[in-house]
């Protein structure tokens, strides 16, 4: 089976043109192929499908198996492998996620998708469709803000909750650096107030338009980046009156550009690089 790794800054994944190639079991091919000792190494994998309602689909595998709504670094990535690799000319493209479908214009250079910006849609703010479970949070003292607890009850932390397609908790910090998040992400992740389980992002607030984030994913630990995560903290600044509704966002694999439109159609856009890395053939 042929493969492509690609990463939208840093956040990296496998992917398999399901035009060509059939994966019978995703779950158990994510969880084998994403080791970085014994397999290729990545964050997850996607497949690259048809769809009857857009020009490609994607699907999405954690690097646990788990799969997932949306990612917005991998989509990125899709739109740039349909687009060069013939699967499909279209400039603005439809892609269809367990999101929706998704509208993303290419920047093309040279004949190569080099940029690419996606409409990622209106952000979901209601505690139930995130999902969280109010009765299980406290109320602070900060707009849109909420308090909860783990496992641990002496582990309380106030966060501002967004779904881009997906369940994402915003942290806001006064260093990033200091946050032990290979500790806290898995005490936070599978709390009982989130049902699905959760993302979370820890985010320094450098001026009204931009910010530095750190990020524990849902499924895959720490990554280098997360499109729809970034996408929420743009949600939570704007919400919490910490930023405006354009934003520079710091990930430790690159640079993302954010806008939550919020005088027209709600939607949040987000601007980003997409790279193939390299191309391979699985033989497990």
């Amino acid at each position: 089976m042929n493969f492509t790794k690609m990463h939208g800054i840093g956040n990296d994944y496998v992917y398999i043109n399901g035009f060509v190639e059939l994966v019978a079991d995703p779950v158990a091919l994510a969880q084998v192929i994403s080791d970085r000792h014994f397999g290729v190494g990545s964050d997850g994998l996607i497949l690259i499908l048809p769809s009857d309602r857009a020009d490609v689909r994607m699907r999405m595998f954690n690097a646990d198996g788990s799969e997932s709504e949306m990612c917005g670094n991998g989509v990125r990535c899709v739109a740039k492998y349909a687009f060069d690799h013939g699967l499909t000319r279209s400039n603005p493209m439809k892609i269809e996620t367990g999101r929706g479908v998704l509208t993303l214009d290419c920047h093309v250079v040279e004949g190569k998708v080099r940029e690419v910006t996606v409409n990622m849609g209106e952000p979901i703010l209601t505690l139930e469709r995130i999902p969280v479970l109010p009765h299980l949070l406290q109320a602070t003292s900060q707009a849109a803000t909420h308090r909860f607890t783990t496992q641990d009850p002496t582990q309380k932390f106030d966060a501002t909750f967004v779904s881009m397609g997906n369940p994402h908790a915003v942290l806001f910090v006064e260093d990033v650096a200091k946050i032990e998040i290979e500790r806290l992400g898995p005490l936070i992740e599978p709390a009982e107030v989130f049902p699905r389980r959760i993302n979370v992002h820890w985010v320094q607030v450098i001026s009204r338009d931009e910010v530095i984030m750190r990020t524990w994913e849902r499924g895959s630990g720490v990554t280098l980046a997360c499109g729809t995560g970034a996408c929420a903290v743009a949600v939570a600044g704007v919400l919490t009156g910490k930023t405006g509704p354009k934003i520079l966002a710091h990930l430790p694999g690159g640079d993302l550009e954010l806008n939550w439109r919020t005088d027209t159609d709600k939607a949040v856009l987000m601007k980003g690089a997409a790279t193939e890395v390299f191309t391979g053939e699985w033989n497990r």
